[in-house]
C-alpha cells in the first residue's frame, strides 16, 4: 500500500509543494509546528531514510541543504532539521522555521489562504 507522500508524489493528494526535481518533492506540513514547516521526501518509498540507496539519500540532503539556505533567506530564520521516522512510513525531513515561540509538537492551525501565502514565499523553481 502506497505512503500518503507517495499519494501527494503522484498527484493522487493536492500538496501546498514548494519544489520537486526527479529524485525529490519538498511541500508544507497540513500540521505545522512553525509556519513555513516543509517535509522533504524522497521520491522512492522507503520506510526509514538510512535504508535509501545512496544516491537517493544523497539526493535528499542536497534537497534539504539546498531548501535550508532559501528558507533562511526568505524567512530571515535559522532552519531547524527533524527526522523522527515514525509518523509516517516513508523516509522523509521536517524543515522548521525557528523561532522562540516554537515547541515541539505543537501544532499550528493555518487556513487554505495562510497555506498558499507560504507557498508562493518558499517556492523554489
Amino acid at each position: 500500500m502506497s505512503s500518503i507522500f507517495t499519494k501527494i508524489i503522484n498527484g493522487e493528494i493536492p500538496s501546498y509543494k514548494i519544489y520537486e526535481d526527479d529524485k525529490t518533492i519538498a511541500f508544507l506540513d497540513i500540521n505545522p509546528e512553525t509556519k513555513g514547516h516543509v517535509l522533504v521526501v524522497p521520491k522512492l518509498e522507503v520506510d526509514k531514510i538510512y535504508d535509501l540507496p545512496d544516491e537517493d539519500f544523497d539526493a535528499l540532503m542536497h534537497t534539504v541543504k539546498k531548501l535550508s539556505i532559501h528558507m533562511e533567506k526568505t524567512l530571515g530564520k535559522r532552519t531547524l532539521w527533524k527526522v523522527i521516522g515514525t509518523d509516517v512510513p516513508h523516509a522523509h525531513v521536517h524543515l522548521l522555521p525557528y523561532d522562540e515561540t516554537w515547541e515541539h509538537g505543537r501544532t499550528l492551525k493555518l487556513t487554505p489562504e495562510e497555506f498558499e501565502e507560504i507557498r508562493q514565499t518558499l517556492e523554489l523553481k
